[in-house]
Order: C-alpha cells, then sequence, then structure tokens
C-alpha cells in the first residue's frame, strides 16, 4: 500500500539561508501548499523582499551566531508556533586547491557548511523530541558522497553533514522526528557561477531540489539525491575498484565540474559574497 502523502499545510517551517537559491525556492513550494514559512538569512532587506513575494516572514539569522541562531528559532516559535520543519540550507562553495585556501576560508567553510547544520539539527531534537513529531532536512550535496578537486574542505563538510544525518537519524529512530539529507548536483544558483557541465553529471534548478524537498516531507524518506539517477551511478562507483571508478570520474568529466573554475572571473563576486557570509565567526576569530 503506498504511503499517505503528509500534508504541509499549516506546519511551521524554518529554512536557513533562504533569500534567495534553493532556500527561497522551497520557501516558495512550501508557502504555496500553506506552510507557515520562516526565512532566516544575513541577507535581510533580500530576505524581507523574499518573504514578502510569499506571504512568509523573515528574520536576521547569522548561522555562525550560535546565541543568535538559538534565540532566532525562539522568536520564530513565540511568533509563529512550535516549530513542525527546520531546513538548514545554509551553506557556502568558495573554490580553490587545498593549498592554495587561506585559513580563514577554511574556518567560514566549516562554521557555515557544518557547525551550523550540528547546532541547528540539536537545536531541532530539543525542541521537536518532547513532542513527538518534527522534520529535519539537512541539504548535502553529492560532494558529501565524492571528492572533487578544487572543493576539498567544501566536500569535507558536505561528506560531515551525511554522516551528521545519517547518526541523528539512528538517534531518533521511533521518536517521531524524522531526518531526511538532501544530496544535489551542481544547481544553477549564484554558488553555481562559473561551472561548467560534465557528461552524466547534468546540474539542476533550484526547483528541482526544491521538489524533492516538498516530496520528501509529504512521503518521508532519509536519502534524497536530485537528480534520483545520483543514486545509481553513486553506487556503481562505489562498487568499482578506486581506479576505475576514478577513471570513469575522469572519463566522464567529473573531476574538473569545480576545479576548472577556481580562478574563473565568472566567480569573483559570488567569492567576495561569500568571504562576508559569517561575520560572527570572524569576530571570534579576531577576539
Amino acid at each position: 500500500m503506498a504511503k499517505r502523502e503528509r500534508s504541509l499545510a499549516g506546519k511551521v517551517v524554518v529554512i536557513t539561508g533562504a533569500a534567495q537559491g534553493i532556500g527561497a525556492s522551497t520557501a516558495k513550494a512550501l508557502a504555496g501548499l500553506g506552510a507557515k514559512v520562516v526565512i532566516g538569512d544575513l541577507d535581510q532587506v533580500l530576505a524581507e523582499k523574499t518573504a514578502a513575494a510569499l506571504g512568509a516572514e523573515a528574520l536576521p539569522l547569522d548561522v555562525t551566531d550560535t546565541k543568535g541562531f538559538t534565540e532566532f528559532l525562539d522568536e520564530v516559535e513565540r511568533r509563529v508556533g512550535p516549530i513542525d520543519v527546520l531546513i538548514n540550507n545554509a551553506g557556502i562553495m568558495p573554490l580553490a586547491p587545498l593549498d592554495e585556501e587561506d585559513d580563514a576560508a577554511t574556518r567560514r567553510l566549516l562554521e557555515i557548511n557544518l557547525h551550523a547544520v550540528i547546532h541547528g539539527t540539536r537545536e531541532a531534537v530539543k525542541r521537536m523530541r518532547p513532542r513527538g513529531t518534527g522534520h529535519i532536512v539537512n541539504i548535502a550535496s553529492m560532494a558529501g558522497k565524492a571528492g572533487f578537486p578544487g572543493a576539498a574542505t567544501y566536500c569535507a563538510t558536505k561528506h560531515a553533514v551525511v554522516g551528521l544525518s545519517e547518526s541523528v537519524h539512528l538517534e531518533l529512530h521511533g521518536t517521531g522526528v524524522l531526518v531526511s539529507c538532501v544530496m544535489p548536483a551542481v544547481v544553477r544558483t549564484e554558488l553555481a557561477s562559473g561551472l561548467g557541465e560534465a557528461k552524466f553529471f547534468k546540474s539542476v534548478q533550484p526547483e528541482d531540489v526544491a521538489y524533492a524537498i516538498v516530496d520528501a516531507l509529504r512521503r518521508p524518506k532519509f536519502d534524497v539525491f536530485v537528480p534520483a539517477s545520483l543514486d545509481a551511478m553513486g553506487r556503481i562507483t562505489r562498487l568499482l575498484p578506486r581506479r576505475f571508478g576514478e577513471g570513469l570520474l575522469r572519463a566522464l568529466g567529473g573531476d574538473k565540474i569545480l576545479s576548472s573554475a577556481t580562478h574563473s572571473s565568472a566567480r569573483a563576486e559570488y567569492e567576495s559574497r561569500a568571504a562576508r557570509s559569517a561575520p560572527a565567526a570572524e569576530k571570534g576569530a579576531g577576539s
């Protein structure tokens, strides 16, 4: 018997980093289904503009400010009600060979892509477990299942998000709180500026990821690959001996997806914005 779809109408959904890109597309899809969506983003002006267009709410959020992140969630619950869904979406992808990546960039990646996801997940568990209901969605990447040259630390953070999600999923078994881990290919947002295409590694649109997230909320599942064919590709390459798997990756051009853009002028604006994306972390590092 097919699983009955869960209604999202009236559900309180919080999405981090949702002023644009995947987060904004997901907010639009969920608001369209009657969810009460709250956007948290560092860019408050853009977040408010996005929220106004959707009939959602926007609150300022720097996910690297741990205390501020907790207070943000508290404020959501005061204004809107208990959080039913938390989507840890905020993330950055500065590109560089590891020996060219400065320590500040490494720290930003770890703080935004990993520590903030850990903190957000922990806070969600604390709020959802006592009620016996809730859904945590962590946005990882196909880079959480494989390594790609030109983005070693980024890949490391996404591998960690997959591991975190798998562990918490097992910890919450039987509690009524669900976890989903979303692993998209290259998504055509600002984050993907300057990136090309590769055979069988076709990029997707943020709306494609939003649709997959909505589907995972309505028909709960842990692994969410976008496109779904990435799951089969990953399984095949993991079954091959390493040298054959790496040879296949090179033959398909997968090894050039990120590394080819590491010095691209088309990424200059994004890279500059990413470098300003963790003010609380930068303040802490300098204190």
